[in-house]
């Protein structure tokens, strides 16, 4: 009888996690296709292999017209405060980037 029980409890919990595991299949989602790019400029280069490891060239261009101290604490924050891979040598090389193409003076030029 004893043994009848163990069995019981050791078929449940088989049971249970052939359910769990079911239930836990893989979801695959499918984001949509980029349909914005970096401006073409010096420096796109770096943009496009380091921002677009964690977020989408729109999350940038939608940015309003930034100043360089602006830029530079934003890509100083996704360095330190979220981990970014930007190697220090490439700092200032995007934040030039960033702040001739989506800068104040790069809105200018563009709504003229």
């Amino acid at each position: 009888m004893k043994t009848n029980r163990k069995f019981a409890w050791y078929a449940g919990v088989y049971a249970t996690g052939v359910a769990v595991t079911a239930w836990a299949a893989p979801l695959k989602i499918e984001l949509p296709p980029e349909s914005v790019v970096f401006k073409n400029a010096p420096g796109a280069e770096i943009a496009a292999g380091q921002c677009l490891l964690c977020h989408s060239a729109e999350y940038i261009t939608t940015q309003p017209p930034l100043a360089r101290a602006a830029w530079k604490a934003g890509v100083e924050k996704m360095q330190l405060k979220y981990g970014a891979p930007l190697p220090a040598e490439q700092v200032e090389a995007l934040v030039d980037y960033l702040t001739k193409s989506y800068g104040p003076d790069s809105a200018a030029a563009s709504s003229k």
